[in-house]
C-alpha cells in the first residue's frame, strides 16, 4: 500500500473517530465498537513492535472519554514517514 493511500485511509479512520464524539449519547456505544476495531486497523497498517504500539495507543485514545479529537491515524502516519529514520532506510536499502 503506498504511503499516500495510507495517508488517505488514516484520515478517514480518524474522522470515524470523531463522527462517535460529535453524536451525543451514539458517542458511547460507537468507542465500545470503534476502540478495538481502529486498533486492529492500525496493526493491519503498521507492520512490527512501532504498529502494535500505536493499536495499543489508538485502543486507549478511541476507549477513553474526551480523547476522539487525537488523530492517531494521522500522528502515525507522520512519525512512520516524516519524523522516522526506519522507513527511510528502508527506501535507501531498496
Amino acid at each position: 500500500m503506498s504511503k499516500y493511500k495510507k495517508l488517505a485511509l488514516g484520515i478517514v479512520f480518524d474522522a470515524l473517530g470523531y463522527i462517535s464524539f460529535i453524536i451525543p449519547g451514539i458517542g458511547e456505544f460507537a468507542d465500545i465498537v470503534w476502540a478495538p476495531a481502529s486498533a486492529w486497523l492500525m496493526t493491519k497498517m503498521y507492520k512490527g513492535k512501532s504498529g502494535k504500539v500505536a493499536a495499543v495507543i489508538t485502543f486507549i485514545e478511541e476507549a477513553l472519554p474526551g480523547f476522539d479529537i487525537i488523530p492517531s491515524f494521522t500522528l502515525m502516519w507522520l512519525y512512520t514517514y516524516v519524523f522516522s529514520n526506519e522507513e527511510k532506510t528502508i527506501q535507501i536499502k531498496q
